[in-house]
């Protein structure tokens, strides 16, 4: 949620569970982290119809997953429905001093940060991507002002969450504008960070593969050198949310995609086979190593990467990106390749979340 405004930190609270925050958001949470988006729905209509969310916030956290649970089962248009059905994120509904019984000294907005995220993001998949720009610049500057306000009364906990939101909406809404070749824009957004001095490493990183896509080869190589100076000065600031192998990971991933551009097929293999030792999840390393040795005309170690990478971490693994990858390799290697697939679909169809697009697999 937006934390609410009060004297203490609200960040720096501490909840014995997630169930003390909302009617069994324990088991809503549980269901979301394996994917399980119609048992969301199924269970967000059933405490709606039981009259189990006593309070107002309890609705706004059942809203968020119902809305969720309906994006990424792609049913955009009831998503956006029950978006609507808010209103205003800045209705005095939506305020905890509006309730003081119930919250008692508590204040501020209890929307959750997901909502004003999941309703930037609608249009775009309702086809209508200057609204979702538009919503998209509006929740950066509402993220500013948060950033401003929380800092003003030294509330630090809250700052630093703010900063990863300010960081995450940066690079969706630079994903959005790279879809569009609108590179200028990008550049603007990143470099605008950068001269303030304030460093993520994979915004850095995001700076560099734009640098290559407009052809500024060496302008993208000081980029990922940069990132590898800020790795071994430990000088990645709070706002980044990597792990230590995390970003080794993407100092490597960013040297291979140098040998990658320079057809160093070999040394580029290395890189992501680093990457893979620390982190067998690792699916953009994976994903690339296998491309490399599809490019090396080995095309038999090349599957074997990903078919490996689906037995050893199906989780991780299983994105619509591999699999189309794998299925286009099944089908430059083999003549029954449809077999091959269809016994892939299968099995995708037992273990996969119910937002994976089976299509993929193209059967």
């Amino acid at each position: 949620m937006d934390e609410p405004s009060t004297t203490v930190d609200p960040l720096t609270n501490q909840f014995g569970s997630l169930n003390d925050l909302s009617h069994e958001l324990a088991s809503l949470q549980d269901l979301a982290m394996r994917g399980s988006w119609r048992s969301i729905l199924d269970k967000v209509s059933g405490a709606r119809s039981l009259d189990l969310l006593t309070k107002p916030h309890d609705h706004l956290i059942y809203l968020s997953y119902n809305v969720l649970a309906l994006t990424k089962l792609r049913r955009f248009s009831d998503a956006s429905n029950e978006l609507d059905s808010l209103h205003d994120f800045n209705s005095h509904h939506y305020k905890y001093e509006t309730y003081p019984k119930l919250y008692h000294t508590r204040s501020g907005s209890m929307v959750p940060f997901s909502l004003r995220f999941i309703n930037a993001q609608l249009p775009f998949k309702l086809g209508n991507r200057q609204e979702g720009l538009d919503r998209f610049y509006l929740l950066l500057n509402f993220i500013r002002q948060k950033i401003k306000d929380k800092g003003i009364h030294s509330l630090q906990e809250s700052v630093k969450i703010w900063r990863k939101r300010e960081v995450f909406v940066l690079h969706c809404l630079i994903g959005h504008h790279l879809g569009a070749k609108e590179f200028n824009v990008c550049l603007d957004l990143i470099r605008d960070l950068i001269n303030h001095d304030y460093l993520d490493p994979v915004l850095v990183s995001k700076l560099g593969y734009i640098q290559m896509q407009i052809g500024d080869f060496e302008g993208a190589k000081g980029s990922f050198h940069r990132v590898e100076t800020m790795l071994n000065e430990r000088k990645n600031d709070d706002s980044s949310a990597l792990s230590e192998v995390e970003f080794r990971n993407l100092v490597n991933r960013n040297k291979a995609l140098v040998f990658l551009v320079g057809k160093d097929y070999v040394s580029a293999v290395r890189e992501y086979e680093e990457c893979m030792e620390r982190d067998p999840a690792d699916v953009v390393a994976v994903n690339n190593k296998a491309l490399c040795l599809m490019y090396l005309r080995d095309l038999s170690d090349s599957i074997k990467v990903l078919e490996n990478s689906l037995e050893r971490v199906p989780t991780a693994a299983l994105n619509e990106t591999l699999v189309v990858n794998l299925c286009s390799m099944y089908e430059l290697a083999y003549v029954n390749h449809s077999e091959i697939k269809r016994t892939l679909s299968n099995w995708i169809a037992r273990v996969a979340p119910d937002d994976f697009d089976v299509s993929c697999t193209r059967v």
